[in-house]
């Protein structure tokens, strides 16, 4: 398949994953879901594109099992945290606010929405499942040990925050531990280095540098539109996160300053 035709694909696929998912939603009344259709919706579209190019180069077999394993590990997560707890609150904000135009804005804002946006950030995994490339080289072990950085930030810091929040003694208190002790989003920095990871390992391939659309698409969701921000806001009137805020780096980990 060429490029083009790989993009095609994806996004064919894509519509119809995300339609399907809408309509689940639908039946169960929860928006939540479409959160689990994230990962998962990336190991759909990258395996399908990978098994319909059929070269099965290294680097195509190495970039696909990275996006099953981050894939998989994100959406159990998401499902164990949200099992039982009804839809999440920002979505039932959302179904309040939109009213008679629920059905079509959660169609279009909350699911094609995000399934575009997925197209976007899957470019480098499109690339490479398209062309296959040569001999792995030096860049592909720096790309590599970049996306086990990121992988072991995002995991790590998810595992820390879920103790902290199961335990009930914590209850008004914020999470300044571990590696949130350095970073006050260490999760989505581990997720922004996989991504740049991935990217680098589709700058072997031809115009390969042009997949840069995919970290970029997910830096700048993550920064300033629906992970820091939104989880930020969340936080506002909080004194103790106040300080927090005061003393730890938003996204890169560093060490707090010191009062």
């Amino acid at each position: 398949m060429e490029l083009v035709q790989t993009i095609s694909v994806a996004a064919l696929i894509l519509f119809l994953y995300m339609t399907a998912w809408f309509l689940l939603a639908l039946k169960r009344k929860d928006n939540s879901i479409a959160d689990i259709a994230w990962g998962t919706g990336f190991i759909i579209v990258a395996w399908s594109t990978f098994l319909l190019n059929g070269s099965f180069s290294p680097r195509q077999w190495i970039v696909n099992l990275l996006v099953l394993i981050w894939g998989l590990r994100l959406a159990i997560r998401i499902h164990l945290r949200n099992r039982g707890k009804g839809e999440d609150v920002r979505y039932r904000k959302w179904r309040e606010e939109w009213g008679k135009s629920f059905v079509l804005r959660s169609y279009l804002q909350v699911f094609l929405l995000q399934g575009f946006i997925l197209l976007l950030n899957i470019t480098p995994v499109l690339f490479i499942n398209t062309y296959a490339a040569g001999d792995l080289g030096i860049l592909d072990a720096v790309a590599l040990m970049l996306w086990l950085l990121g992988f072991f930030f995002e995991s790590l810091a998810d595992w820390q925050l879920d103790r902290f929040l199961k335990d009930p003694g914590n209850r008004g208190k914020v999470m300044d531990r571990g590696l949130w002790h350095y970073s006050r989003h260490p999760n989505y920095f581990g997720e922004v280095t996989m991504w740049w990871g991935i990217y680098i390992l589709a700058l072997s391939l031809p115009g390969g540098w042009m997949s840069i659309i995919g970290p970029l698409t997910i830096t700048y969701i993550i920064l300033f539109v629906s992970g820091v921000p939104m989880t930020e806001k969340f936080m506002e009137g909080n004194p103790v996160f106040t300080d927090y805020k005061r003393r730890t780096s938003v996204f890169i980990p560093w060490f707090p300053k010191k009062d």
